[in-house]
């Protein structure tokens, strides 16, 4: 028979798809994908119940309810000053990944160049590829992940498209400063390129971290597509809820892609997410608060096991440096060994490069999870961790 897609079929499994069937046969403690295992704000959950008893069950609109995107548009301006026209830009996705994939899909033509940045989430690059376009790697070096200028300005040229700008950084946990996104945006406009902003870990920055899009700065808000996700935001990533945020031109392009991939998500959903955008300041506070409480716990754990602990500003993830604990292997045989005898999943960190000689050193673990969870996981990893 002929043979199936040549990128899709060629594709491994994913690391996570591994380490989770691994956690599963050892009965470990999953500290390896992201998501919470508690559920979501109540009101949200009553919401979205109360929707599908009202008789708005067919298809919504094409780029979402009315309420979510004006929800969206106040959201935009609440945090950051960005004024938004609900109407034509704000598009609706199932999930923040297919946000990406039908910003790239508006965006970028086949032989076009998208400046993309390592450690990076494992989905940009196999959608770039499959769209007939070129990724340029950037990396960024541990531990604290500063912007590279110069590689950066470097890997711009005539053929760029695009940068994929993912802040706060999964799996670095880093987010960007001002002075990195006032000298993207520099390049942007240069080269007259495009940014998407992977922004779902928007309301997730620690101490004194806080997230500025890059669309707010000055001559950006024509050439940003700003993403985010019910996911994170509100601790039910079961939803798979996205909005996408940008000119008018760019949501009408986007839409288009939106209506070859999933065309429309739950509107029950939507309409429960809107009631989330809207909550008090203080919900978003708290969130923040008790997810960087969840860091230091679980940071300070790995640190009296033996582990080096890097920076983390933001996000659900704290990167270990294992080269402390004595292990000989790299960080894949040890997330192995880690989970096979302490019993606790982690995902090796050179999963997320894509260009030769990745780090090998570095885990990245997951602290979105019950305080009474990590003390768990922390205790057999310190019981066990000298002898791997």
């Amino acid at each position: 028979m002929k043979s199936l897609n040549t990128m899709l079929s060629g594709l491994p499994t994913t690391i996570f798809t591994v380490m989770s069937a691994l956690a599963v046969q050892h009965d470990a403690i999953n500290l390896g994908q992201g998501f919470p295992d508690t559920e979501g704000p109540a009101d949200l959950i009553d919401a979205a119940a109360a929707a599908l008893r009202d008789g708005r069950n067919q298809y919504p609109p094409l780029t979402g309810v009315p309420e979510l995107r004006a929800a969206v548009a106040r959201s935009n301006a609440r945090f950051y000053g960005i004024e938004v026209d609900p109407a034509t830009e704000v598009v609706v996705t199932s999930g923040a990944t297919e946000a990406i994939t039908a910003s790239l899909m508006a965006i970028v033509d086949p032989g076009d160049e998208v400046v993309v940045l390592e450690p990076l989430y494992d989905t940009y690059l196999p959608v770039v590829r499959a769209l007939g376009a070129v990724a340029r790697p950037v990396r960024l070096t541990p531990p604290d992940w500063s912007l590279p200028r110069a590689a950066l300005e470097a890997a711009f040229g005539p053929r760029t498209k695009a940068i994929l700008l993912n802040s706060p950084m999964n799996p670095t946990g880093k987010v960007f400063r001002p002075d990195e996104l006032a000298f993207i945006a520099d390049l942007l406009a240069r080269h007259d390129a495009y940014a998407i902003c992977d922004e779902v870990y928007e309301h997730l920055t620690f101490g004194n971290a806080r997230h500025l899009p890059l669309m707010a700065l000055p001559g950006m808000r024509q050439r940003c597509v700003r993403i985010g996700s019910a996911g994170k935001s509100f601790s039910l990533t079961g939803w798979k809820v996205g909005y996408v945020t940008a000119s008018a031109a760019i949501a009408a392009c986007v839409a288009k892609a939106h209506q070859l991939l999933t065309f429309t998500t739950a509107p029950n959903l939507q309409r429960a997410v809107a009631v989330g955008l809207d909550k008090d300041t203080d919900y978003f506070t708290t969130l923040a608060a008790e997810m960087q409480d969840r860091r230091d716990q679980l940071s300070d754990g790995l640190r009296a096991a033996g582990f080096d602990i890097l920076p983390c500003d933001g996000s659900y993830f704290v990167i270990a440096d294992i080269r402390p604990t004595g292990f000989a292997g790299d960080d894949v045989a040890f997330c192995r060994a880690l989970t096979e005898r302490c019993r606790v999943a982690a995902i090796p960190v050179s999963a997320f490069y894509d260009t030769p000689d990745a780090p090998r050193h570095l885990v990245r673990f997951a602290f979105c999870k019950k305080k009474e969870v990590l003390a768990e996981a922390v205790a057999r990893i310190q019981a066990g961790v000298r002898t791997l």
